[in-house]
């Protein structure tokens, strides 16, 4: 890669990915986009676009201006918020998704956007669910999902764009706050351990949710792209995880760092039925065998650097 283009730069995989690609790549080489702008880290220290994902024209536009040879589509609505929007969901992440494919096809440029153990449904296997298994989900950011890991294939396969995806857990980090998502409580509950020494949880107890620290899925997004293509036999996308837990092992954790911590529950149903028709654990194994991915971090550690991290924030 060497000038990228980011949709979505300011939520909450973007704001960290941003200055990432910047340190490696260079500030100048990876452009910011988002639908406006605000004073973050990642809209200020580098090249930034204001760019609306429905519109293809201006995304043409910036990528052209740049001269991008990489675009990293991260523009979506997440999976909560996506059931109280349905129609509105499908027209920007499917929408969204296609402009950012004719783009790359445009440009004859690389293509990035993350899928998500959301295109799981019900009837997938729960335990180590496989890379290649029955796909039905119940969402519409589950719909959303499976129809755009088959587009990017789609687009691979009839217009030779070299489309690569992840299939990415929840994603817990402290630096950009969650955005909607099902698995979010798992980066409230640090917040409030921190700030009040207790949590109540949306999500029932004993439901596992495969879950990632942000610096393990910004290091398997970079691994990924970076990987030779020619060994890419799933593209779109990997099965990638780096723990599962329920929520009492995640307040377990923090209770080894925050003495006295208090979990109790008041159960969001609507959530909670997107929590259940998800995998308790995922399979890997075709993400290490074909670009060698691997994670840092365990619940434990996680948990240390979370702690630590958020008390010197807040």
């Amino acid at each position: 890669m060497k000038r990228i283009l980011i949709t979505g730069a300011l939520g909450q995989i973007g704001s960290e990915l941003t200055l990432k690609l910047r340190d490696i790549y260079g500030a100048d080489n990876v452009i910011a986009t988002d639908i406006k702008k605000n004073d973050s880290e990642a809209a200020q220290s580098g090249p930034f676009e204001t760019i609306d994902v429905t519109d293809l024209n201006r995304m043409v536009e910036v990528a052209k201006k740049y001269k991008v040879d990489t675009v990293m589509h991260l523009a979506a609505l997440l999976s909560a918020t996506a059931e109280a929007k349905p129609v509105f969901a499908w027209n920007l992440n499917m929408g969204g998704l296609m402009n950012g494919l004719e783009t790359a096809k445009e440009l004859k440029a690389q293509f990035f956007t993350p899928s998500s153990i959301g295109a799981f449904g019900p009837s997938t296997p729960k335990d180590n669910t496989p890379q290649d298994t029955i796909m039905r989900p119940t969402t519409m950011y589950g719909v959303n999902k499976v129809a755009g890991e088959l587009l990017s294939d789609y687009y691979f396969h009839k217009f030779g764009v070299d489309t690569r995806g992840l299939r990415f857990p929840g994603l817990i980090s402290y630096v950009a706050l969650p955005g909607g998502g099902t698995t979010d409580y798992a980066v409230e509950i640090y917040y409030e351990a921190v700030k009040n020494g207790k949590y109540t949880s949306y999500i029932d107890k004993g439901t596992y949710m495969d879950m990632m620290y942000m610096p393990d899925a910004l290091n398997a997004i970079v691994d990924l792209m970076e990987a030779d293509s020619s060994k890419l036999i799933h593209r779109n996308a990997f099965n990638v995880t780096a723990m599962s837990f329920d929520p009492e092992e995640i307040a377990a954790s923090i209770a080894k760092f925050v003495p006295g911590f208090k979990i109790s529950y008041n159960v969001d149903p609507d959530r909670q039925k997107i929590a259940e028709s998800w995998p308790n654990s995922i399979d890997a194994t075709a993400a290490k065998e074909e670009w060698g991915f691997k994670y840092a971090f365990d619940l434990d550690k996680m948990t240390k650097d979370m702690v630590e991290k958020l008390r010197q924030k807040i």
